[in-house]
């Protein structure tokens, strides 16, 4: 892990020119299947099928690579970006092209989707938004820094996060700002930003360093901040410990899990830790009704009770198989995805596999996005992947 750690920190530093050191993104540096182990990813073995992942559709957007993008859906339809500016909406029943934009330039980050717009970002730290009912661009806001995660939109807002160490909240209408948090950054980080989730509460964000805070939306101040993980050791490079990839919210609880840190749940109201155990990982964390669910960073996928913390499975069959961000699609089945593209079904209380399924064989980096009955994921070479449980 150290050893891989250094070499994509080594390139960071060589690309960015000052001491402040920056990994390859998810997808760049688990296309090999090296999830930060020399051993070699778990070969795939029979298993008891008890549920069928069906391929319902597929469809292309281009290919993400060196970023790293994620579906995101209405309800009605599904929103893809590419690395080359392609902008895309799907049907969600039949996977037909509904419309297309070019951004005319490299895109870095997206999708997200809220207020009538489908969001991405660029290197250059510009914030595009489109409609989602005719693809036409509605405006755009030049933010600083490259965005490398999707900005979310809720309530006539829309967030976005820069590698910085800024955060913008601007109004959906037409994109002008209603206040920039920024926060001062570790020697180095990873280039594996953490997720924004905003609620009507708060706008929620995991940082370098190891905090997780929770904004006003009134005016960006701190409403509480608290500690997910805690830099330890002699090193730069021993003392990372990112809160990184998704945030899991429920009505109470806010979730998180950082790199080199711990994993746990917080009151949502004051930040109080209700739980938190030990964990490295770079993909975050899901929730269900009872569970949280997290892969570490050898892809050995977690089950936890989300009141207590208690332990309630580990399934290591997919070890070091690049599995990032866990997503819960339905009451008994969490699904994930490998770096060869293949997503596996897991059962909710036992963490058995239980059904499998294959897409383009290239890495599923980005957030898969439930659907009703099952989830869509795009690849890193560019395909969009609708499947059903059966």
């Amino acid at each position: 892990m150290k050893r891989m750690l250094a070499l994509v920190l080594l390139a960071g530093l060589a690309g960015c020119g000052t001491m402040r050191g920056v990994s390859d993104t998810v997808g760049g540096w688990f296309g090999s299947g090296d999830s930060g182990s020399k051993a070699k990813p778990a070969e795939l073995t029979e298993i008891k099928a008890t549920a069928r992942l069906a391929r319902a559709w597929e469809a292309s957007v281009g290919a993400g690579k060196p970023y790293v993008f994620s579906p995101a859906g209405d309800g009605q339809a599904v929103y893809a970006a590419s690395a080359d500016g392609r902008v895309v909406k799907l049907d969600l029943e039949t996977g037909k092209e509904v419309w297309r934009a070019d951004a005319g330039q490299t895109l870095s980050a997206g999708v997200g989707v809220g207020a009538g717009l489908a969001l991405v970002g660029t290197p250059k730290g510009e914030l595009l938004a489109y409609r989602t009912d005719n693809g036409k661009l509605e405006w755009t806001a030049k933010l600083s820094g490259e965005i490398l995660t999707a900005p979310v939109a809720g309530g006539g807002l829309v967030a976005a996060r820069g590698n910085d160490g800024r955060i913008w909240l601007l109004d959906a209408l037409d994109g002008k700002q209603r206040w920039v948090y920024s926060r001062q950054l570790p020697a180095l980080i990873l280039r594996v930003p953490g997720d924004l989730l905003l609620t009507s509460r708060a706008l929620f964000a995991g940082h370098p360093g190891g905090k997780l805070t929770a904004l006003s939306l009134l005016n960006g101040a701190p409403v509480w901040e608290t500690n997910v993980g805690l830099p330890k050791g002699a090193t730069d490079l021993e003392r990372i410990t990112d809160v990184t990839g998704a945030l899991a919210v429920d009505d109470r609880l806010i979730c998180a899990a950082a790199y080199q840190g711990r994993i746990g749940c917080y009151d949502q109201l004051n930040g109080n830790q209700v739980w938190s155990r030990e964990f490295s990982g770079l993909g975050g964390a899901a929730l269900s009704d009872r569970y949280l669910f997290a892969a570490d960073e050898h892809a050995v996928v977690h089950g936890y009770d989300k009141m207590r913390g208690a332990s309630l499975w580990k399934q290591e069959a997919l070890r070091d198989r690049g599995i990032i961000t866990p997503l819960v699609v339905d009451a008994g089945h969490v699904a994930v995805a490998d770096y060869q593209g293949v997503v596996h079904l897991l059962s909710l209380e036992e963490g058995a596999l239980v059904g499998r399924a294959s897409t383009d064989g290239s890495p599923v980096p980005g957030r898969p996005l439930a659907t009703a009955g099952g989830l869509v994921v795009q690849t890193a070479n560019g395909g969009v992947y609708a499947l059903k449980i059966q």
